[in-house]
């Protein structure tokens, strides 16, 4: 099931245009929708970059990836 929520803010028109031009949204809602679930991507991709950062995996030899790729 999903739930939605009503929301009422106060948003300059030329930030709402923008995203609207930017998303190729008709509509105010699905509009906002697109740019916040692209903005919980983003964020999202950025917290796993930092995640691999940390422990980074090195490839000396791809070959070894590979077999282990096909067996699948």
């Amino acid at each position: 099931m999903v739930y939605r929520m009503k929301v009422t803010a106060i948003i300059a028109d030329d930030l709402i245009s923008n995203v609207k031009q930017f998303t190729n949204s008709s509509t105010v809602t699905e509009a906002i929708t697109i740019a916040l679930r692209d903005w919980v991507d983003i964020y999202n991709i950025k917290e796993l970059n930092k995640k691999i950062s940390q422990n980074p995996i090195f490839i000396n030899n791809g070959q070894n990836i590979r077999k282990i790729n096909r067996l699948k």
